[in-house]
This record gives structure tokens, C-alpha cells and sequence, in this order.
């Protein structure tokens, strides 16, 4: 039986406590082949230098992160929701790297994160949620939480490894049906 998955927005100063392990699960992440914007091997001082970014990002009010634990407390995993759109688009915004560590895959940490950054998108007002993928794995898990594909782009970046990779594409509507026009 999976363990329950606890999952919360980390404010900007908060950040600070939990992005030691932010770097262990992203340098975990690349090592073990996911394509989210870096090249193997991942040094520790890049990805605490990338958390840094979104640390930043969180206080302008740019980017909402999300953060899963287990029972032990431990963050597992992690996932943003970039809301930093153009003025035409303030109903939209695009999750982005859903990282769990390897340690922790197949327990519900995934689902959990997804499940939530959906429920503070809509929250916000972002009821048109995009994302893109370059793994099975996580196509797998989008298209079961219920994530329509809009397309694929070959050769569109590197994996970690730096062969090129095709990147899919995907949408989802969050808001209920009393919020439809």
C-alpha cells in the first residue's frame, strides 16, 4: 500500500530550508535520464545555482512551487506552476519540471504533486494548464491524469546524455463545468 503523500507550496523564504535536497532530487533527476533543461553530469552547484533562479522567481510572484513529502517527511519530489504570462493569457499557465527522486517513483509522489498544481492553478484563476514531456514514463502518468496530447516536436532538445529528443505536448482544462461559458 502506498504511504500517504503530503503535498505544500513553499514560499520564497522557505525555499531556503528545502533546496539542499531540491539539488539532490534534480542531480538524481538528470542522472537518471530526465530531460528538464540540463546536461549529465549535473553539477551541485548548478542545480543549487538553478534553485536559486526559481527561488527568485517564487518571491517576484512568477512561479508557485510545490513540494511532496512521504510519511518520514522527507521532500520527495517537486513540481512548479509558471504564472508569469502575457496579459492576454491570465488564465493559462504551464507546469513544469515534475521531479521525484528515483528512490521515491511509484509511491504516489507524481499523482500527488500533479493533483495539486492543479488545484492551485484553478485556485488562481489558471483554469488552462500545459506542460511538455520528453519520457514515456511521464507521458504514461499525464495521459491517466486525464491530460490531452496537442502535439509533438522532433529533435526539439537534448536528453542529459545530449542526443536529441522529441518533446510532447500536452493540455488540460481544470476548471469544473459550472466555470464553462
Amino acid at each position: 500500500m502506498t504511504a500517504p503523500v503530503k503535498v505544500w507550496t513553499v514560499d520564497a523564504p522557505s525555499i531556503e530550508a528545502v533546496r539542499p535536497r531540491l539539488c539532490e532530487i534534480l542531480v538524481d533527476c538528470v542522472e537518471h535520464g530526465a530531460s528538464v533543461g540540463f546536461l549529465a553530469p549535473l553539477g551541485r552547484a548548478d542545480a543549487d545555482a538553478y534553485w536559486r533562479r526559481v527561488q527568485r522567481a517564487a518571491a517576484d510572484g512568477r512561479v508557485v512551487l510545490l513540494v511532496a513529502a512521504a510519511v518520514d517527511g522527507a521532500v520527495a519530489g517537486t513540481v512548479q506552476l509558471d504564472v508569469d504570462t502575457m496579459p492576454n493569457q491570465p488564465h493559462r499557465a504551464t507546469v513544469s519540471k515534475l521531479l521525484v527522486h528515483s528512490a521515491e517513483r511509484r509511491r504516489g509522489v507524481g499523482v500527488a504533486l500533479m493533483a495539486e498544481v492543479e488545484r492551485v492553478g484553478l485556485a488562481a484563476g489558471r483554469w488552462l494548464l500545459t506542460l511538455d514531456t520528453a519520457t514515456a514514463d511521464a507521458e504514461r502518468l499525464y495521459r491517466r491524469l486525464g491530460w490531452a496530447p496537442a502535439g509533438v516536436i522532433p529533435c526539439y532538445a537534448l536528453n542529459p546524455d545530449s542526443t536529441l529528443t522529441r518533446t510532447t505536448f500536452y493540455w488540460k482544462e481544470v476548471r469544473r463545468a459550472d466555470q464553462l461559458r
